[in-house]
């Protein structure tokens, strides 16, 4: 538009309407690679619905877990707050102290986070509105730390200094007001929010101390990693507040990570002496794991289950990287995302009445895919003739006989988890524990093969016959409390089973276990043993004794606890066979450990020197493409520099190794390498090699020597 013979005026030039980037939903990024584009959507739903009851289910649970320690935490704050009002001598030497809460944690740093935000969340809704919490990475210097605690008790711009105040007032939505950085400021704010309620509050009567505690709510501050703090600035904001204590009812809770000693080494005594400290010890992170793995993975209320290998991964990253719970989750949300992105026939994994009606919509494709499964064809192996004729060519006769196999493993799920949980009561407190003393070391043990085989569980029965009596009884007990919570049939006669033959145990006179008659048929050769006697008398007096054992007739305990012991063993070999063994069970286990593995374990230097060797693979332009071992002379410098760099050895001549990377430059700008000004090297080229050797340098693949000074050494061996 030309404006050229306006002299004066005001033009306004519309923007070319451009076309907005569509955002993908979770559904298109899922549906996106799925082998069966048809089943995509059903599958989609079925795993969004599986993982809202996992998370569901995960998040009562840790509220349950993290209950105890919270319930302590609030009474600890409540007590300390009362204890400021009373008017006795002890509680007056009390209150010259700081509070402060020592909360045992462990070293699961990222489970970390939601304890604190369920802590802060419950004593802002019972004890005080007054909470702060603060992270070492934030508090470098202690006015950073002041300013963090002022900001978020009194939800207002804190300043610093005064060349901060313009920004800080520009830059806040919240408030248009700052103040200075000071606790004195901080206790007029809290005198003039504990007056204002006090007066705003109408009356009913209530007692002194009732109406104290609430008029003076304690302000908490939540310092979530004390390890990470610098000592320094934790020594000085403690003086600091401990100078404030009668005006301002302060309370620290520090979570620390390692072990209470930290607070001595942290603080020297005359700092610590300014607070009262008491220690609180949360539930330990193994003991999180087995409860989240009794109650997600090992149920059959959640149809999707994981393999063995699976399984080994996620407890490996577990133990030997984070002990994170938070993680382990994630892992089998992981799990869950690619079982049903990669396998179509996942729309089978979910409730039994919603699965037999996916049988019945199952298209010919994956029809198909059911006859290629390994487990159908071990049981198509095993039917007649004509029957695996029908099985694969009618689809119809198909359908019905996956509706009966669905039921199957469904009812093979209901019956394995409560003979697991039984067979590892009885043997999780045998001497060196031959089957594990977790019950996910049982599991995964009945995942890999048949148990009964396991040399372990032979050994294990071996112990378990060695138990006392009352040992026994206790523990078949329990066995029959697991029974009752089960609804299966199976389950149900073996509890009625179970229970016979407890009543037998308490009808057992132990007083006559042994009869008189055998004791003294044994006895008496070996009184004849005493006297002297010849080889002939010797070798018939053995042979005495062995026949009089094999006659010993057993004990009616032996002989209950035998037949005890058989009916156990029974159950394991009737319902504790590994889920391989079952038809169908692909479309309910995820069992790609590899995949699982390369998510969660990274391994940054295979990935740099894969980006390196072929940069195509990540940056995806067709410029980039090359033949297997090179690199295009089109890569970035630190591609091309790197190439070379594999060619060298242990020491790299800096000046060849530019005169290299310079040839290859020029000829990917297609200049003639006839020509005089070829190969020199000029002052751009020369910058763009020196920063390809400095990224080089700091990705850990060279390094300065000093043996010659215009040489760098080789660190990296056995490139891509």
């Amino acid at each position: 538009m030309a404006t050229s013979s306006v002299s004066k005026g005001c033009f306004v030039f519309k923007p070319s309407a451009k076309k907005k980037k569509k955002t993908l939903s979770l559904e298109s990024y899922f549906v996106q690679g799925c082998e069966d584009a048809e089943s995509s959507e059903t599958r989609f739903r079925l795993c969004q619905e599986l993982w809202d009851k996992i998370k569901t289910d995960t998040e009562v649970l840790q509220d349950e877990l993290n209950r105890k320690i919270l319930d302590s935490l609030l009474d600890f704050t409540r007590k300390c707050s009362s204890t400021r009002q009373n008017s006795d001598w002890a509680s007056q030497m009390r209150a010259s102290e700081i509070p402060t809460a020592a909360l045992m944690l462990g070293v699961n740093i990222p489970d970390h986070d939601m304890t604190f935000q369920s802590l802060s969340d419950m004593l802002k809704q019972s004890v005080s509105p007054h909470v702060a919490s603060v992270q070492a990475k934030e508090c470098g210097a202690l006015k950073h730390l002041m300013k963090k605690v002022l900001e978020r008790l009194m939800d207002t711009v804190v300043v610093v200094d005064d060349e901060d105040e313009e920004e800080n007032v520009e830059t806040s939505p919240r408030v248009h007001r700052s103040v200075h950085c000071s606790l004195g400021i901080l206790c007029d704010w809290y005198a003039a929010r504990t007056k204002k309620s006090a007066t705003g509050t109408p009356g009913k009567k209530r007692s002194s101390q009732v109406r104290d505690e609430q008029q003076q709510p304690p302000v908490v501050i939540i310092f979530k990693d004390l390890e990470a703090f610098n000592p320094r600035v934790l020594q000085d904001f403690i003086l600091i507040c401990s100078q404030y204590i009668d005006r301002l009812p302060l309370t620290f809770i520090f979570g620390i990570a390692t072990s209470p000693s930290t607070i001595q080494h942290m603080l020297p005594h005359s700092v610590s002496s300014l607070l009262c400290i008491e220690l609180f010890q949360s539930l330990s992170c193994t003991q999180h794991l087995a409860t989240v793995i009794d109650k997600l993975i090992l149920t059959s209320h959640i149809a999707f289950k994981l393999n063995g290998k699976v399984m080994q991964v996620l407890i490996g990253v577990f133990l030997y990287h984070d002990f994170s719970v938070r993680n382990f989750i994630k892992g089998l949300q992981l799990a869950l995302l690619e079982h049903f992105h990669s396998q179509p026939l996942s729309v089978l994994c979910c409730k039994k009445k919603k699965a037999l009606f996916n049988v019945t919509q199952l298209s010919k494709p994956n029809l198909d895919r059911i006859r290629q499964l390994p487990s159908f064809k071990r049981y198509v192996e095993k039917q007649e003739a004509q029957e695996q004729v029908n099985l694969m060519t009618d689809d119809s006769h198909l359908k019905e006989l996956c509706q009966q196999l669905i039921k199957d493993l469904h009812k093979y799920h209901k019956n394995y988890y409560p003979i697991l949980r039984c067979l590892h009561t009885l043997t999780s407190s045998l001497p060196r524990y031959p089957l594990g003393k977790q019950i996910r070391e049982l599991h995964l043990i009945c995942l890999a093969n048949s148990v009964w085989e396991n040399e372990d569980y032979q050994s294990a029965m071996k112990l378990v016959k060695m138990l006392a009596k009352g040992e026994l009884v206790s523990l078949l007990q329990k066995c029959v409390e697991i029974l009752q919570l089960s609804k299966s049939k199976k389950m149900k006669n073996a509890l009625v089973q179970l229970e016979e033959l407890l009543a037998r145990f308490k009808q057992l006179d132990t007083a006559t276990e042994m009869t008189t008659t055998v004791e003294a048929s044994i006895a008496s050769p070996i009184k004849n043993l005493r006297k002297k006697t010849d080889l002939f008398q010797l070798q018939k007096t053995l042979l005495e004794m062995n026949e009089s054992r094999r006659a010993k007739r057993l004990s009616p305990f032996e002989n209950l606890r035998n037949e005890a012991l058989k009916f156990i063993d029974n159950l394991v070999k009737s319902h504790l066979s590994p889920p391989e063994s079952q038809p169908l069970y692909e479309v309910c286990y995820y069992s790609s450990s590899a995949t699982v593995r390369r998510h969660l374990n990274a391994t940054p230097r295979t990935s740099i020197q894969a980006a390196l060797s072929n940069p195509y693979h990540y940056l995806q332009n067709d410029s980039l493409k090359s033949e297997d071992g090179t690199v295009s002379n089109a890569a970035p410098d630190i591609c091309i520099a790197y190439k070379l760099h594999l060619e060298c050895g242990r020491l790299i001549n800096l000046y060849d190794w530019l005169e290299a990377y310079s040839t290859v430059v020029l000829a990917a700008e297609g200049n003639d390498p006839d020509s005089e000004h070829f190969g020199k090297v000029d002052e751009v080229k020369h910058a763009r090699f020196i920063r390809a050797v400095s990224e080089l340098e700091f990705l850990g693949f060279i390094k300065s020597t000093k043996q010659k000074t215009d040489h760098v050494a080789r660190l990296t061996w056995g490139g891509c």
